[in-house]
């Protein structure tokens, strides 16, 4: 006898039929487009109302980060696949350790390229997850359009228990914030313009959401110098190129000048600035930056600070 899978209906605006598209399979491909553009407009807006949560966040994954410890995302389906990506560009982008973010995805890596829905309802599964990685001080990130999935829940839960911070980012305003989450980013997206698709108006705000906490959270850890990324490493031809276009317009100094800096600095970016803003020597810039865990303006201003002394 075959036993019956277990039925949950979930309650939220994304499982909602959308009334502003219910003629969308007799539209133009024309309008067909311009109707889900209708829709993903209302993204920035319901994202832009959930700055003061998603801003706490930021601040207790920076805070993490700071005191030696590291950031989890925690994702099924879109929402992990959504999460794998942020994770993996931000070493190239920034230079992180390798250590600094992680992801845990429902089903594991082969759930990336290959949906496993199922996985989403193992709570063991996500527990299981965090006491294996998530120690005391990590910050965890949880993401769940519908605010109940059970992979995630179960991870946050235990993680808590371990004594990490947490955080949800939902799409459901109706949501109770869950036992063992410290902080719920809800982002009201409403009925998607295929009702339950969640890969589109959900999975487009997650994704700015994601690039936005993990952005800011670069930020604030100095690995950018005002809006260029400074941190960047010149691995190739284009980011060589890049690396001398940055050190340019940070200083205003010529490409001879920004050239032969960098080849004092080893290639190294940060130093090649700091060297030039302050006119200190490459062995004293270099210093400056260890001493303030590689923050140029901090850099800076420690050196502004004793050579007025």
């Amino acid at each position: 006898m075959t036993v019956p899978r277990q039925v949950v209906h979930v309650e939220s605006p994304t499982e909602r039929r959308n009334p502003r598209t219910a003629e969308i399979d007799r539209m133009s491909t024309l309008d067909i487009l311009r109707t889900i553009n209708s829709e993903d407009h209302q993204v920035p807006g319901a994202v832009a109302a959930a700055l003061p949560q998603l801003s706490r966040a930021v601040d207790l994954a920076t805070e993490a980060l700071r005191d030696g410890h590291r950031v989890h995302y925690v994702g099924a389906g879109t929402s992990g696949r959504l999460a794998t990506l942020d994770a993996a560009e931000l070493k190239p982008t920034f230079n992180i350790p390798d250590t600094w973010f992680q992801v845990h995805h429902a089903g594991g890596a082969g759930a990336i390229a290959n949906a496993a829905e199922g996985a989403e309802d193992d709570d063991r599964a996500g527990a299981a997850a965090m006491m294996r990685d998530v120690r005391p001080g990590d910050f965890v990130l949880g993401l769940a359009a519908s605010g109940r999935t059970p992979f995630v829940l179960g991870a946050l839960a235990t993680a808590h228990d371990l004594g990490a911070h947490t955080a949800l980012v939902s799409n459901n305003p109706d949501a109770v914030r869950p036992p063992g989450v410290d902080i719920h980013v809800t982002v009201d997206t409403g009925p998607e313009a295929i009702s339950g698709s969640t890969r589109m108006k959900a999975g487009t705000s997650q994704k700015i959401v994601l690039t936005a906490f993990s952005s800011a959270v670069m930020i604030k850890m100095g690995r950018t110098y005002s809006n260029l990324m400074v941190s960047v490493r010149a691995s190739n031809a284009k980011l060589r190129g890049r690396t001398l276009r940055i050190l340019r317009e940070a200083t205003g100094l010529d490409h001879q000048e920004c050239s032969a800096a960098l080849m004092l600095a080893q290639g190294d970016l940060k130093v090649a600035m700091v060297h030039l803003l302050s006119g200190a020597p490459v062995e004293r810039a270099s210093k400056a930056l260890s001493d303030t865990n590689g923050h140029v303006r901090q850099a800076l201003g420690m050196l502004n600070a004793t050579a007025s002394a």
